[in-house]
Order: structure tokens, then C-alpha cells, then sequence
């Protein structure tokens, strides 16, 4: 499980969008790098070649669960498109095995609810009817971006110890992007740090936690409530605002904001050691 933080505007779901191909075309564009899964460069294929990729070796939960599923299709014909598109199922092969799905992420009552709308799921329910379409397919890769944003505290838990239960059932391996260092810390085993669209700091969640190196990192840290503090601690935010990514400053992004920036971080970018 490899765990994605950084702040608002920091690049994160533009990278896992990029994934998969479906930064928005013109206003966006790939310029540059590969993806690999396995020996495959995800960039290199055309149209169809990626579109065999989304849903079948990659999986995605996209950000608001109310927005990615269709309003007026019902659940089940949604569960079944990917089924029938990718595996080649028949309606009731497919309608057999969503059925699973849901149940397998924990919905009550599976086949009746196929039969509903959208609407008529709490943001929960939701949100576990898209963890079940991303999944259905036994993806290689899940890609979780902000999978619990909007649900209460106990939602969230239960939806994060569903994800990491599926990734040890069916073998996947799990990206989580999120702005909550305390879901990092529980379930990532690496995580990489993002400020003005770049990678700044990555490593283990022990390193990151015990020994951070990025002074973005421990500003990250440090603006975050911690009950081993005495009553009445004060947080420590980081100055400033993330840059405007179309006119970074020279050198190091970070250095206007930074406290202990030298001369030379105002024209060379520090690099990953």
C-alpha cells in the first residue's frame, strides 16, 4: 500500500489521473515519462490499448462517489457493463457475480439493491458500490483517491480496513491519496510526499514519521493535532500558500515558504538522495 499526501493543489490526483490516461484533452496534456505495469508502458498504447487497461488491470475510486456513478442507471446495470465489457460475461453471469461484489464489500440485502438508484444509497453505501465496481474485475492495481472524504470518522474507518481486507484476498496492490496523515500512518507502507506537482520526499511510513528530511514534510507533521502533546499545544502551520503551478518560482518551490531556505535553494532543486 503506497500512501500519496500533500496539500490542495499539490498534484495528487493529476498524477494518478495520469495513470490511467484520462487527464481531461486539450485543456490538459502529457508531455513527458512512462508508466509501467509490469513490462507494459501504459503511455505507449493507443485509445483501445489503455481503454483494456482501465477497470481490468487498474481499478480507480474517483473522489466523490455521488458524481461517478450515473444517476439514472440503475446500480446494477453500472456493476454490469464493466463485467460484461471486460470479461465477457453474460447479463446473468454478470448479474450473478456483482451480486458477489456487493456482498463481498458489505451491502445488505445485494440483490435487491441492484435494482436501485444512486439516491437512494447513503455516502457510504456509495462509496462501497464503487470500491465493488473498481474491484470486480480483480484489478492488479487500485488506485483510492480521497476514498473517504465527506463520510464520518467511523465510515472511514470501515472503508479503509475493507480496501486493505480486499488488497490481501484478491492480491492487489493499493495507492490511497489523501490529506490525512493518520490514515497514512495506519495502513501505508510507503509513503510518497507531493508539493507543486513533484515527488519531495518518499520512503517507508517509518521514515517518514520518525525521520522526515523535507522541511514540507515537517511542516506537514507539525500542523497536525497529536494527543502525546500537552493540553493546549499549539499547532505550527505553514506560512504562505502552495505556488501558482503555471509560474513556479526558480529553484526549490517550497523555498518561499521555508524557514530555514538558503541562497542556493532559490536556484537549484533539491534532489531525491
Amino acid at each position: 500500500i503506497l500512501g500519496i499526501v500533500g496539500e490542495s493543489g499539490s498534484g495528487k490526483s493529476v498524477t494518478a489521473l495520469s495513470i490511467l490516461r484520462l487527464i481531461p484533452q486539450p485543456t490538459g496534456r502529457i508531455t513527458s515519462g512512462n508508466v509501467y505495469l509490469n513490462d507494459l508502458n501504459l503511455m505507449k498504447l493507443n485509445y483501445a490499448g489503455i481503454r483494456e487497461i482501465r477497470g481490468r488491470e487498474i481499478g480507480m475510486i474517483f473522489q466523490e462517489p455521488m458524481t461517478s456513478l450515473n444517476p439514472v442507471m440503475r446500480i446494477g446495470k453500472q456493476m454490469n457493463e464493466v463485467l460484461i465489457r471486460h470479461k465477457g460475461l453474460t447479463v446473468e453471469e454478470a448479474t450473478k457475480k456483482s451480486i458477489e461484489m456487493l456482498n463481498a464489500v458489505g451491502i445488505p440485502n445485494p440483490k435487491d439493491r441492484m435494482n436501485e438508484y444512486p439516491h437512494q444509497f447513503s455516502g457510504g453505501m456509495r462509496q462501497r458500490v464503487m470500491i465493488a465496481i473498481a474491484i470486480t474485475c480483480n484489478p492488479r492495481l487500485l488506485i483510492a483517491d480521497q476514498p473517504t472524504t465527506a463520510l464520518d470518522v467511523t465510515i472511514q474507518a470501515q472503508i479503509l480496513e475493507l480496501m486493505q481486507s480486499l488488497c490481501k484476498e484478491f492480491g492487489m496492490a493499493l495507492i490511497i491519496i489523501t490529506h490525512n496523515l493518520g490514515i497514512i500512518a495506519r495502513y501505508a507502507a510507503r509513503v510518497m510526499v507531493m508539493y507543486a506537482g513533484k515527488i519531495i520526499e518518499t520512503g517507508t511510513s517509518q521514515q517518514i514519521y520518525h525521520n522526515q528530511r523535507h522541511p514540507y514534510t515537517q511542516g506537514l507533521l507539525k500542523s497536525v493535532p497529536r494527543l502525546d502533546l500537552p493540553a493546549g499545544s499549539q499547532l505550527h502551520p505553514i506560512d504562505g500558500l502552495p505556488p501558482d503551478l503555471i509560474d513556479l518560482p526558480a529553484g526549490c518551490s517550497f523555498s518561499p515558504r521555508c524557514g530555514i531556505s538558503i541562497d542556493k535553494c532559490k536556484t537549484q532543486t533539491p534532489e531525491l538522495m
